[in-house]
């Protein structure tokens, strides 16, 4: 379960002090998967960093009941002095996994040969995914924050992020931003629309698609 209580997060763009959400309270149970919908730049991705308690609210409390992994669409974290393998020992310490275990599955899941003992500073956009998504597919989650992104790298490494991501969505919920409706479908059942500050569930993923839908429309009008 994640509950919001009188959450309220404000952003501040060019001197403009921006609304993503105010005084919202919502809970998110489990054996639901949830599509964040919203505008671009409606702060959905915001939103799931304060879920996953990457930043803090304004107002409110966020309570977690369950083990919530990061944003798989954010490798920003990551400590770029440091090796993918001193990075990886770290966040196993954190979570109080098996730090070899975790090591030697995230080594063969990236896929990065000798740079995964470079430091993170010198890895391309790509390479940085690929530890991303490795690393939080080595580690066990209720919960499955995702920004944008289930698969990174060539058709081969998408295919494996594929499987191995819908493995581990048998026994965990995700909690989705997709700008795509397709993907949303494809993983979600239920929905959450982002819109002026507010947070709307919908128990029928299609129902908060509609919504979503209907906002853009007035957007244009």
């Amino acid at each position: 379960m994640i509950r919001l209580e009188h959450a309220t997060k404000y952003a501040q763009a060019k001197g403009i002090k921006k609304t993503i959400i105010e005084d919202a309270s919502l809970t998110l149970g489990r054996g639901k998967s949830v599509g964040l919908l919203g505008r671009n730049g409606a702060g959905k991705s915001t939103l799931l960093r304060l879920i996953a308690g990457a930043i803090k609210l304004d107002k409110g409390r966020i309570i977690r009941d369950g083990k919530v992994s990061w944003p798989l669409g954010f490798s920003g974290s990551f400590q770029g002095a440091m090796t993918a393998e001193q990075n990886v020992r770290f966040v196993a310490r954190i979570y109080g996994v098996d730090t070899e275990r975790l090591i030697a599955y995230v080594e063969d899941f990236a896929e990065l040969g000798p740079f995964f003992k470079a430091p993170v500073s010198t890895y391309s956009s790509g390479m940085k995914a690929r530890l991303a998504f490795g690393l939080s597919m080595g580690v066990n989650f209720d919960y499955y924050l995702v920004d944008e992104i289930t698969a990174v790298g060539d058709s081969n490494f998408k295919k494996k992020c594929q499987a191995v991501f819908e493995t581990k969505l048998q026994g965990s919920d995700v909690i989705m931003v997709s700008h795509s409706t397709g993907t949303i479908r494809s993983y979600c059942d239920s929905g959450v629309v982002l819109e002026n500050g507010k947070l709307t569930y919908y128990d029928d993923v299609e129902d908060a698609i509609r919504a979503h839908d209907r906002n853009m429309r007035e957007n244009r009008c």
